[in-house]
C-alpha cells in the first residue's frame, strides 16, 4: 500500500532582487527574494548559446526571459537590480525584465573596482 505524500506548497514572493553578472564572456541572471534565497536562475550557455554569442545583448536578453518567467511562478512583481560585469548584455537584460511585467524598484552597479591594485613586483637586480 503506498503512501500518501503531501504536495509541498509553493511559496509566493511578491518582491526580490535580480542578480546579473554580463561579463566578456558570458551572461548569468539570478533571480532572489530578499533575503538572498535563490528562486530560479539561468545563463547564456545553459541556453546553448556559445563562442562569442554567449555575450551578446540577444542572448542576455533571451537568458532573463527565462529565468523571469520561472521567478514570475512565484509571484515576483518588483525587484531591485544589482549588476555586476563589464559586458555588453547588461542594459538588454534590464529591458527585458520590464518586458516581463516586473516593476523594477532600483538599479545598483555592484562591479568590483579595486581600490589601489595588486602588489607591483619586486625591483630588478642586476
Amino acid at each position: 500500500m503506498a503512501k500518501a505524500t503531501k504536495k509541498k506548497a509553493r511559496k509566493t514572493v511578491y518582491e526580490g532582487c535580480v542578480y546579473i553578472q554580463a561579463t566578456f564572456n558570458n551572461t548569468i541572471i539570478t533571480f532572489t527574494d530578499l533575503n538572498g534565497n535563490a528562486l530560479s536562475w539561468s545563463s547564456a550557455g545553459g541556453l546553448g548559446f556559445r563562442g562569442a554569442k554567449k555575450s551578446t545583448p540577444y542572448a542576455a536578453q533571451t537568458v532573463c526571459e527565462t529565468a523571469g518567467r520561472k521567478a514570475l511562478e512565484y509571484g515576483l512583481n518588483e525587484v531591485n537590480v544589482f549588476v555586476k560585469g563589464p559586458g555588453q548584455g547588461r542594459e538588454a537584460a534590464i529591458r527585458a525584465i520590464g518586458q516581463l511585467g516586473m516593476r523594477v524598484r532600483s538599479i545598483k552597479d555592484v562591479t568590483p573596482i579595486p581600490h589601489n591594485g595588486c602588489r607591483p613586483r619586486k625591483t630588478r637586480r642586476i
